[in-house]
């Protein structure tokens, strides 16, 4: 798996990313400076880390979707090669036009920082084949506008296309306002576009995958994405 990994200047996760798509793919990705034009030769998925790009100045993610390593995305998502954004990765994503909708003020106006449920909507992804349909996964968060909000009719075409991946849930499955902590519609945590090879979500799923430190459901994703892209070598 040939990763490059995208740094902003703010951006604070890449490193907790580099990590874990090392240990679990066995090779490092290349980090790629939010200046560069072009992608490493080869890269078969861009992943965009979280944390405060620019420092959340204008809107968070307003800014890095606009540096020039965005378009080299871009043509790289135009033509099929998956894009993984994470927290504040997901909101240059919609900034970036590469998702819909937007991420807002979390509902009760407050950073959260915890770990979460979230229910695997599919497993037919190369972003969920590690998981089955309908599994509770345990990730952390450390938000503070992961409010994920669309108008109705994104809305409808999301949930009638099956775009929404993850959704926000209690530990035993069941979708509560209670346990959409941010008050996301839909409890929505994680979308894809329409083609299925760009995914957005708020949750840190790199930061669940060894045993020595915690809960290992967040590894099932970049598994998942390496036997994906090991087949379709």
């Amino acid at each position: 798996m040939k990763a490059a990994v995208l740094v902003f200047p703010g951006i604070n996760r890449e490193r907790d990313m580099a990590r874990t798509l090392k240990l679990v793919s066995g090779q490092a990705p290349a980090m790629v400076w939010h200046a560069e034009t072009a992608l490493p030769a080869g890269t078969d998925l861009v992943v965009i880390p979280g944390g405060f790009s620019y420092g959340d100045y204008l809107r968070c993610g307003a800014i890095a979707a606009r540096s020039p390593v965005m378009d080299a995305v871009r043509a790289f998502a135009a033509k099929g090669g998956l894009v993984l954004g994470v927290c504040n990765g997901f909101q240059i994503l919609c900034e970036a036009g590469l998702l819909p909708g937007v991420l807002m003020r979390n509902q009760q106006l407050r950073f959260i920082c915890r770990d979460v449920y979230l229910k695997v909507e599919r497993s037919n992804t190369p972003f969920t084949r590690g998981y089955n349909a309908g599994q509770v996964i345990r990730v952390p968060v450390a938000h503070g506008e992961g409010n994920y909000i669309a108008d109705g009719e994104t809305v409808a075409r999301l949930e009638g296309e099956g775009r929404v991946l993850f959704r926000y849930c209690s530990p035993d499955g069941m979708v509560d306002p209670n346990w959409n902590h941010n008050g996301a519609i839909n409890a929505i945590a994680g979308i894809v576009n329409e083609r299925g090879n760009v995914l957005g979500m708020m949750p840190h799923p790199e930061n669940h995958v060894e045993a020595s430190i915690g809960p290992t459901d967040g590894r099932g994703l970049f598994a998942g994405l390496a036997e994906a892209l090991a087949k379709a070598a």
